[in-house]
């Protein structure tokens, strides 16, 4: 192909992805060759993209347009044989899953930072999800970091930008573009595992239901799914057209970030059903009149009345849950009869489960919750799952909730976040607490006893391959714990996660204030790690 150009390059210190891929400062990804050089460097990881199809979108953040095109361009000069692009170059990543899955392509590149921040100022970040729509292994994430640090040189097609405002199918020298509607083959999939029907009646009675989208790329399939087509009055999908910086917000789906939300939902004429996604649409959060609904409850509540959904009255095969995630979930399984898995935090660990049938549900804490439909989290799948739920149980969220904890008992939990601190001292906290983790068990720490302590290892139990190192965690004899690791989101220093667990099942104590319900364990994590000390803050960045 005479137009294709071979361009030098040198690698660039610190491409390495993390859990969901490389995320960076935008102004950095858009520095040539930073983008390039990724690009390149994930296409050589692969084996190369000759006869492969493709998909590719992101989440419309700053810059997600322009590298769209790079990466376009890129795919061709590397003989793809077809890419699948969303419109606008916009896809939700359950949306990106669904069509990686549907159309048996080879894999799948998405831009997004999910929920961090967007705008030139801000956050970008990118992602390759392997062929069975999930995100890359720990293996081909480790190749694709190799081709960065010995990369001299990419390929990229010498030619104007595609149009991708028009659905339809183009070709760029070899290679076959299309572009597809975003929405319609995720809503596709949705009709098939919930009662349209029976939502659409809920809300006809007039079960008044407020959706954020937070500006993100979720808002046109809110609005098409469940005020166009479930009949939800318009204006129930808040911040429904998707912005470049957010609407100048922060599109993580917590009672910090959607206070605005959380306003509308707490008020004396608060709406029945309340939830927020974030920016790629994986994330949710789950509100009541007057109730919210912790990630890890949310996950619990779900497995335990999946069955009422049409997708999955065949019961559920296991539920996995990320490691820091409370386990909450462990006790519906093992009420349920079925498996429950505890895995490093990443979703990637989830595909195997999924794939070998051992799981149906999986979640983390982190405000992701999802099944086998996808390989990844997905925030507007959990939405319609519990309207799915509320339409058959017809009870409110807070009865649903206080049903659940009388049957269950309720893991108080809550996570501190301590954001940009210094990365050398966040490593010496987490490096000096490893070793004094076999000298812990035994010690009473504000009236709780330690059961045990280590540092997580994962065996993943359908290949076998093991995960050392994914988090220190303290158990008490009470059930209580506390998790402590370091986040791989992050772009600015280090981001410190204190999760924080309680169980109670006296009927007398299950509507306590959560922090006020861990206050014995918040103590203890600061006796034990001496967070201050090594962070240089009194309190936490955020609580959720």
């Amino acid at each position: 192909m005479t137009n294709v150009k071979t361009v030098p390059t040198t690698p660039i210190h610190g491409q390495r992805p993390g859990t969901s891929g490389l995320r960076k400062k935008t102004a950095e990804f858009m520095r040539p060759p930073y983008l390039n050089n990724f690009t390149q460097a994930i296409f050589n990881a692969v084996g190369g993209l000759t006869g492969k199809t493709l998909v590719l979108g992101g989440d419309g953040r700053f810059f997600n347009d322009k590298a769209a095109q790079i990466i376009l361009k890129m795919a061709a000069a590397n003989r793809l044989a077809k890419l699948i692009v969303g419109q606008n170059s916009l896809l939700s990543t359950p949306a990106a899953s669904n069509l990686i899955r549907q159309r048996k392509a080879d894999g799948g590149i998405i831009l997004s930072a999910s929920h961090n921040p967007g705008g030139p100022d801000e956050d970008f970040g990118m992602k390759y999800n392997m062929s069975n729509g999930g995100p890359a292994t720990e293996n081909v994430t480790e190749c694709i970091f190799q081709e960065t640090t010995s990369i001299n040189a990419f390929q990229i097609f010498d030619m104007p930008d595609v149009d991708l405002s028009k659905v339809g199918k183009q070709q760029v020298g070899e290679m076959e573009v299309e572009v597809i509607d975003s929405v319609v083959d995720y809503q596709a999939l949705m009709k098939t595992l919930f009662d349209f029907e029976a939502i659409r009646d809920l809300l006809a009675d007039g079960f008044t239901i407020t959706i954020d989208a937070m500006h993100a790329v979720t808002g046109p399939y809110a609005k098409a799914i469940l005020e166009i087509d479930l009949g939800a009055p318009k204006g129930s999908v808040l911040n429904a057209v998707p912005l470049p910086d957010f609407g100048g917000g922060h599109p993580d789906p917590n009672p910090v970030w959607a206070k605005d939300l959380m306003t509308i939902m707490f008020a004396g004429d608060a709406p029945d059903f309340g939830a927020a996604m974030d920016g790629d649409g994986d994330r949710n959060m789950i509100l009541g009149r007057g109730t919210y609904v912790t990630p890890s409850d949310s996950l619990a509540v779900l497995a335990a009345n999946a069955h009422l959904a049409p997708g999955y009255k065949r019961g559920l095969a296991g539920v996995a849950r990320s490691m820091p995630t409370s386990r909450a979930a462990d006790r519906v399984a093992e009420k349920l009869g079925i498996d429950a898995f505890e895995t490093p935090t990443g979703w990637k660990f989830f595909g195997n489960l999924l794939d070998a049938g051992k799981a149906t549900l999986c979640g983390e804490e982190s405000a992701g919750t999802g099944s086998d439909h996808v390989r990844e989290k997905d925030g507007l799948w959990a939405i319609l799952l519990w309207l799915n739920i509320l339409a058959v149980r017809k009870k409110s969220v807070a009865q649903i909730m206080a049903g659940h904890w009388a049957e269950f008992g309720r893991n108080y939990y809550s996570r501190h976040d301590y954001e940009g601190v210094d990365e050398i001292r966040a490593k010496e906290m987490i490096l000096t607490l490893s070793r004094r983790l076999r000298d812990l068990p035994g010690t009473e720490i504000e009236g709780l006893i330690i059961e045990d302590a280590d540092n997580f290892s994962y065996s993943d139990p359908v290949d076998q391959s093991v995960s050392p190192n994914q988090g220190i965690r303290i158990l008490f004899e009470d059930g209580s714990r506390i998790v402590l690791r370091l986040s791989g989101t992050g772009t600015v220093g280090a981001t410190l996660r204190v999760y924080l667990e309680r169980y109670e099942n006296n009927a007398e104590l299950l509507n306590q204030d959560p922090q006020l319900a861990l206050a014995p364990v918040i103590r203890a994590a600061e006796q034990i790690a001496h967070i201050q000390n090594y962070t240089g803050r009194t309190a936490p960045d955020v609580k959720t």
